[in-house]
């Protein structure tokens, strides 16, 4: 064996010996060395706390470690951190690492302050740890519901004990109530149950009183149903105005109602009803949006108008205490607990006296109107009509069900506030803009005068008819450009579309509808539409046409694409009438809380003033008087005797082919008076007719109702105030002296 060792050391040896005979020492190469980065058990946990900050429940269960997805499965998983979001209204949710420590090569903890924010008790800070294994080389969490609070676990559980206010208040600008908390009561009718026509009488005679409407109205309602057992809804009131009437109704015998309910109550069945907006109780799928935003779910929230733009305020910050309650339902410990905060009230500008009127003035027909402080923007009335009832939206209410299924089948849409967000081509109202604009251009002076025969032939191969030739009346004759507007010439107004257009100013008339504040918001806090200025680019683009001569002819009188909101309308003929001033349109005046103290207060604020120099804008204004006052003015019939001065302008738009054109008037007063300042209209009737015979005696109803304190003069179609007259009169044309009685 010694023998083998060493030849075998002497191989070896040999194998070390250089070249030259040298020997040296062996090199041996240096072993590879791997590295591999230790995890970091703080980027798991981070990563587990972004997911629940953003609510992604399914991202936090991939990342817990095999045994923990093996004792819950990831739908409960899911649904412990929604139920804790929804029990502790959570808004959301933050977090601070604090420290980390790893136990051995398979196990650590990590520290952190977790911040639940909660929208109803404030914040929640608690200091927890979690442990993590690592699986497959990286860290997983070892999950207990320590995870989410140190105080769950065992089958505790949260439960939040709400403190509500009671929802504040709507008012007009004096005080009166459009929208209150009270107990209502909800009242229908059984025709066939009256006793008596003796008793008839008395029940409409209260009913009307109740309701606000005429005796003749109301039997219309249950008249084709009267031997029947129809069922009838009639309508809402207080409980402390129901019980004035209430035994009167009760002898009647054919009115039922159920027992009081608390509600929101909207008066008279609901005055601005489109503007102040309605309630309804949280629905199902909004239930968890809802209760992370601090509600206990069973509430009634704004959906429209000011109820639904100034929520907050209306509705106040809920307190509460949030509790962790034992598997038997036992107090545990108290988390947070805060007093809730007052709601505020809001005031809106609006005169509820003027509201109620105007809405009598256009309740025949489908259409809008909106009464502006001329100098301030500050909305007076709004109305849309038809006009819906916001007291059907509480199911306690006995006619809910039928009011609803009502509303929801009328074709004339009663949701849409035809207000804010109805389009409509303006017609010859626009003509006040073209005006503007063609005395801006330089071309045209206010005695520039046209032939205004009845026929337009200056475009080749088309002839337009002014509205005197389908109503067979005469001829204008020579007009100057402040004649044309008084009478609505409608070849002079397609002459100036169409000159302005030769003369390369192809954008100037819709230059200057967009500085009217037409095709944009007017920023009034309810929202509205932006209606359409049409113009070369937008047709190019919407159309892949140029724009043509034809189209500065049309747009010229208000048509070609035209959209505007009657609230737009209000809104520049009340700059025309105040000098130039473009107001922002706002319906609240201020907030205040139950101690009186002022959150916010309204202001008018001025947005623009018109391109339209004094001396061309006085001329304007003066043919918008002889509107109303010239022997030929298309509306002089109509203001014959109103001790008010006026300014306005007529407008008949067409709208398609068989269809009756709507009928528009817009206007403002001049009177200067301090006491009641004064005042811009838009009034529009959908397939109205002319807007003279039609829109013109609703706005002088609604000026009567502002400055009389009601209405006075009879319109051409009533024997009396509020009654239709058994004929109705046929329509004149828009600006012809129609042969209809005077009032």
């Amino acid at each position: 064996m010694k023998r083998i060792a060493v030849l075998l050391l002497s191989v070896i040896l040999a194998g070390c010996t250089l070249s030259s005979g040298e020997q040296t020492p062996a090199t041996l190469p240096e072993p590879a060395v791997t590295s591999v980065a230790a995890p970091d058990p703080e980027a798991t946990v981070a990563a587990f706390l972004d997911a629940w900050k953003a609510w992604d429940y399914a991202q936090m269960y991939d990342l817990l470690s095999p045994l923990s997805q093996d004792g819950i499965p990831e739908p409960d998983f899911a649904e412990r951190y929604e139920g804790v979001r929804r029990a502790a209204a959570l808004s959301g949710v933050d977090y601070e690492i604090l420290s980390s420590l790893i136990l051995n090569p398979r196990a650590a903890q990590v520290a952190y302050r977790v911040v639940l924010t909660s929208t109803v008790v404030g914040d929640i800070t608690r200091d927890t740890t979690v442990e993590l294994t690592l699986v497959g080389g990286q860290w997983r969490v070892a999950w207990t519901e320590a995870a989410i609070l140190p105080e769950l676990g065992g089958g505790s559980r949260l439960s939040l004990a709400y403190v509500t206010p009671t929802r504040a208040n709507i008012y007009d600008r004096d005080g009166l109530a459009f929208a209150a908390q009270t107990d209502v009561v909800g009242f229908y009718l059984v025709p066939n149950q009256i006793v008596s026509p003796e008793a008839e009488t008395n029940m409409l005679s209260a009913l009307s009183n109740l309701m606000d409407m005429r005796p003749e109205v109301i039997q219309a309602l249950y008249e084709p149903f009267r031997f029947t057992d129809y069922f009838t809804a009639l309508g809402e009131a207080s409980l402390e105005e129901f019980q004035r009437y209430q035994n009167t109704l009760a002898a009647a015998g054919g009115v039922w109602w159920n027992p009081p309910y608390a509600s929101r109550y909207y008066p008279f069945g609901g005055l601005a009803a489109h503007a102040v907006g309605y309630v309804s109780q949280i629905q199902a799928d909004e239930l968890t949006e809802y209760q992370g935003r601090g509600y206990a779910g069973d509430e009634f929230i704004g959906r429209t108008g000011v109820e639904a733009v100034y929520e907050d305020e209306l509705r106040g910050q809920p307190g509460g205490s949030l509790y962790v309650l034992d598997a038997n339902d036992a107090v545990l410990s108290t988390l947070a607990t805060r007093d809730p905060s007052p709601p505020q009230a809001v005031y809106t500008t609006l005169i509820r006296d003027l509201q109620r009127y105007a809405e009598q003035a256009i309740s025949e027909f489908t259409g809008a109107i909106v009464v502006l402080e001329r100098d301030t923007g500050a909305v007076l009335a709004m109305v849309s009509s038809p006009d819906l009832n916001p007291n059907m939206f509480d199911a306690e209410n006995p006619n809910s069900s039928s009011e609803i299924t009502a509303a929801g089948q009328n074709p004339f849409q009663p949701y849409l506030n035809r207000a804010t967000d109805g389009l409509y081509p303006l017609g010859s109202v626009s003509k006040i803009i073209t005006m503007a604009a063609a005395l801006e251009s330089g071309f045209f002076t206010p005695s520039t005068t046209y032939v205004c025969n009845g026929e337009f032939t200056e475009l080749p191969g088309l002839t337009l008819y002014d509205w005197t030739v389908e109503k067979e009346l005469p001829d204008h004759g020579e007009l100057t450009l402040m004649q044309g507007l008084e009478r609505s010439c409608n070849p002079f107004f397609w002459h100036i579309g169409l000159d302005l257009y030769n003369r390369g100013l192809t954008t100037a008339v819709p230059d200057m509808m967009v500085a009217f504040g037409l095709g944009e918001s007017t920023g009034i806090e309810i929202g509205d539409q932006a209606g359409l200025v049409p113009n070369p680019e937008w047709k190019l683009e919407n159309t892949g046409e140029e724009w043509a001569p034809g189209d500065s002819v049309q747009l010229a009188i208000g048509q070609a694409s035209l959209n505007v909101t009657p609230l737009q309308v209000a809104r520049f003929v009340a700059a025309v009438g105040n000098g130039g001033t473009l107001y922002r349109p706002f319906m609240v005046d201020h907030i205040q809380t139950a101690e009186g103290l002022v959150t916010y207060q309204g202001a008018p604020l001025a947005i623009g003033t018109l391109p339209v120099s004094a001396e061309n804008l006085a001329s304007i204004q003066e043919a918008m008087v002889q509107v109303a006052r010239a022997e030929r003015g298309t509306a002089r019939r109509r203001f014959l005797g109103l001790r008010i001065n006026v300014a306005g302008k007529t407008g008949t738009a067409t709208t398609f082919e068989g269809a009756e054109p709507h009928a528009w008037f817009a206007g403002y007063t001049f009177e200067g008076r301090e006491d009641l300042p004064d005042i811009a209209i838009a009034v529009v009737v959908e397939n109205g007719g002319e807007g003279s015979e039609v829109a013109a005696p609703i706005f002088r109803r609604v000026v009567e109702a502002y400055f009389f304190g009601r209405p006075v003069a009879l319109y051409p179609w009533e024997s009396q105030i509020g009654v239709r007259r058994t004929e109705t009169p046929t329509p004149g044309p828009d600006g012809a002296p129609a042969e209809t009685p005077s009032p």
